[in-house]
């Protein structure tokens, strides 16, 4: 008695590759001799086993998460996305490519905002998302984190021309910040510990908070400070009116979050970020990319994390590279929050 026979797959549904697997499968029991899977296909079997690259291989594309205006980590121009956190993203491609035989593998690029970011992870709408993530502890229940590959400070933006040096300047005023970050929840306890009153206003990206600054609607942008120098950069011949001030509430680290639950796939990213820094790769990308965002070479030692970014480079084994940040409290200057 025959199998029924199963109609071959949508080609916009499955690649080509796969396809031809799918009709080997679903065959009558008296076909010919199978064809042999494609090289992607092969690829993907002595593979360990990664839900995500097949995932990548049965679409014939990777979707990474990317960010508007995380300058110079990822950010639009001209519709094009670029930063330092994005060609870390594109060299994990290029591995993927080689890995899974697949060339021709297409990027989708998704922006995400940073309160969005976790659920388009966890709910596969992206497969990677290296941006200006912040490695939490409590976010590891939801999502898997690369290794670090940057460190940095919280502090703030003000105008130049203000007279606030430090947080309890701001008392009674009106503090823009981004929502969805870990600095919105450090500066809410910061107010109310401190008793500061302050005003803040969460907006929907760093474009829209600093903007606020810009318009004098908020005296002061509390961000990650390489964020803060990035967008200080971009106002160009307006950047002198601006500066970074006041004590770092938190150091915390950056890194490409990732699902849950694939262990290989994290190894393959792994891999690819420690050889950046081995090589001398991801420094020469970050000084690329923050000359690019419109800073000196010069400007860089003002940046907290361009010397942790170098150690790391030389050291790509040290065990801050994978250590989370750890929640405490924010009057703690030295170490990181949440």
């Amino acid at each position: 008695m025959k199998l029924p026979h199963s109609p071959a797959p949508h080609p916009a549904r499955v690649s080509s590759g796969l396809a031809a697997l799918h009709l080997l499968a679903s065959a009558p029991a008296h076909a010919s001799t199978p064809k042999e899977p494609t090289s992607a296909q092969a690829a993907v079997d002595q593979l360990p086993p990664s839900a995500t690259l097949r995932k990548i291989a049965e679409n014939g594309s990777i979707v990474l998460g990317t960010r508007e205006s995380s300058v110079p980590f990822s950010y639009l121009v001209k519709d094009q996305t670029v930063g330092y956190s994005y060609s870390i993203a594109l060299k994990i491609v290029d591995t993927i490519r080689r890995r899974l035989n697949m060339p021709e593998l297409a990027v989708k690029n998704v922006m995400v905002t940073s309160s969005n970011r976790i659920s388009y992870v966890v709910n596969n709408q992206v497969d990677l998302e290296c941006g200006s993530t912040a490695h939490l502890a409590d976010r590891e229940p939801l999502v898997a984190f690369s290794n670090n590959f940057f460190l940095y400070g919280i502090r703030m933006a003000v105008k130049k021309k203000s007279s606030i040096v430090d947080y309890d300047d701001l008392a009674g005023k009106t503090v823009a910040t981004t929502a969805g970050t870990s600095d919105e929840k450090l500066l809410r306890q910061l107010s109310l510990q401190k008793k500061l009153n302050l005003r803040i206003v969460a907006a929907r990206d760093h474009a829209e908070a600093f903007a606020m600054l810009k318009s004098d609607r908020a005296v002061a942008f509390v961000m990650d400070d390489p964020l803060l120098y990035g967008k200080i950069a971009q106002e160009r011949a307006a950047s002198g009116e601006y500066k970074v001030t006041g004590t770092s509430l938190a150091n915390e680290t950056y890194a490409c979050m990732l699902r849950r639950g694939d262990p290989a796939f994290k190894q393959l990213v792994d891999d690819v970020i420690a050889d950046m820094q081995r090589s001398g790769e991801a420094l020469r990308h970050l000084v690329h990319a923050a000359d690019s965002a419109g800073r000196h070479q010069s400007a860089l030692s003002d940046v907290a994390g361009v010397e942790g970014a170098v150690r790391a480079s030389e050291r790509p084994d040290l065990d801050r590279l994978k250590r989370p940040a750890q929640s405490v409290s924010c009057n703690s200057a030295s170490d990181s929050v949440v």
